[in-house]
């Protein structure tokens, strides 16, 4: 973990420094290495949240670029559940950064506990996962030109894209990496109707903007953004005389849409 209260304050992994858990409220010690970042573990193997996993410097990249009261919130849930999220934002949105490989199970549990979530999936990972899904691509027709939306093939020769093909959440794929340059692009998977799969380029920039404390005074509001291109979806699916998608266009709010 990256925060941990001393003396009642949330403070970062300091070498000699004792903590206790935000959430457990087991003790915790500060691991200050030369190969893992800086982070707070638990003393002894005291298992906290079972969702948690091993940061990496990915993990930690992305969190720093949300406010730092956002990071490690405890959510409860009215049953008396909880589960520590990565980021959330003051508009409730939960942002889960997911560098390992997740378990279906558990991955669907999140989704229904959460909410309002937004996977961030470390797409550089595994080698071949971003050719493939760039292979993916040259399969796709363009639905939507404001948005650049692509339908895709579910193919089996994208393992990412077959392993996050059922998820309720929409998925955003990071191919960067946390040792390479910054791509200014994510790419996400809005969501799939009969075998196809929705995807389509948003900023890195135009991302974080819509999770920042400016977002409400800037007007970005990112549920109406997801209501917005799940509806053009839902309309591109509605029986049609016609096989253009141009008309559509015109029935999106397109101004919000060039905020990405």
């Amino acid at each position: 973990m990256k925060w941990a209260l001393v003396n009642g304050q949330r403070l970062e992994a300091q070498s000699d420094l004792s903590g206790i858990c935000p959430a457990c409220k087991s003790p915790m010690v500060a691991k200050c290495g030369d190969v893992r970042v800086h982070h707070w573990a638990h003393r002894g193997r005291r298992e906290c949240d079972k969702w948690w996993e091993s940061e990496t410097e990915w993990h930690r990249n992305w969190k720093d670029k949300f406010p730092s009261n956002w990071q490690e919130v405890v959510h409860p849930a009215e049953n008396g559940e909880w589960h520590i999220a990565d980021v959330k934002t003051d508009q409730g949105w939960v942002l889960e950064f997911q560098h390992s490989k997740i378990h279906s199970d558990e991955r669907k549990a999140r989704e229904a506990f959460y909410k309002k979530l937004v996977w961030i999936v470390d797409g550089a990972r595994r080698k071949r996962d971003k050719s493939q899904f760039l292979e993916a691509l040259k399969k796709g027709i363009m639905v939507i030109k404001e948005l650049n939306l692509l339908r895709i093939p579910i193919a089996k020769e994208c393992a990412l894209l077959r392993d996050w093909v059922d998820s309720s959440a929409p998925v955003f794929f990071d191919f960067s990496g946390f040792n390479q340059p910054e791509d200014p692009h994510l790419w996400c998977l809005i969501r799939v109707v009969n075998g196809m799969a929705y995807v389509g380029p948003f900023l890195r920039d135009g991302f974080i903007k819509h999770h920042s404390p400016e977002a409400k005074m800037n007007k970005l509001d990112f549920s109406e953004l997801l209501k917005n291109i799940n509806e053009g979806i839902e309309i591109i699916n509605q029986p049609r005389k016609v096989n253009s998608f141009d008309p559509l266009v015109a029935m999106l709010p397109p101004r919000r849409m060039r905020r990405l």
